[in-house]
């Protein structure tokens, strides 16, 4: 926490390499989500990401496919099914992810202007917005982080689907 994360170049959805240096230049700050197309929890803030930039357009943002077994195919037949525009770049074999210490997915990172994380974890506490119980972790940072005052809370436990798991690479066949 604190300290600036590794920089990478991916590969983005349609071609081409994409950065973090690069996400954010010119930008107070950014988010960075580890993402899958196939995990049931990240479903549920499809839109939430798809309208981030425009919620929130002094940050850059991109999503991060990392997810063990999950091909670039799928994930784009995903997005499209699905109708998700937000920037992705693409992890195969997860060593972004690996570098980054996200094991689930969806996990989220707010970094400043240097790429130190500010924030990293959950989005919300997986309760629907009209829920009684339901908490924001992400926007009460990025709030906070834009008004320029300390953040109340850094860091939350992050839950979902692993990015990596043994089931996902044992032989089909036992």
């Amino acid at each position: 926490m604190g300290e600036p994360r590794v920089d990478f170049s991916l590969q983005g959805k349609n071609g081409g390499t994409v950065s973090l240096s690069r996400i954010l230049e010119g930008k107070k700050g950014a988010l960075v989500v580890f993402w899958s197309g196939i995990c049931s929890h990240c479903v549920r803030y499809d839109s939430y990401l798809n309208g981030f930039q425009a919620k929130h357009p002094e940050l850059g943002f991109v999503a991060v496919a990392s997810r063990t077994g999950e091909s670039r195919d799928a994930i784009l037949k995903q997005m499209a099914e699905r109708k998700l525009t937000f920037p992705l770049v693409l992890d195969p074999g997860g060593h972004a992810a690996a570098k980054w210490q996200a094991q689930q997915t969806p996990r989220a990172y707010l970094l400043d202007s240097a790429g130190a994380v500010i924030y990293r974890g959950a989005i919300d506490n997986y309760k629907y917005p009209d829920d009684p119980e339901h908490l924001e972790y992400l926007e009460p940072a990025i709030d906070q982080f834009l008004r320029g005052v300390p953040l109340t809370r850094h860091e939350t436990a992050s839950f979902g689907c692993a990015i990596q798991s043994v089931y996902y690479i044992l032989p089909k066949a036992l």
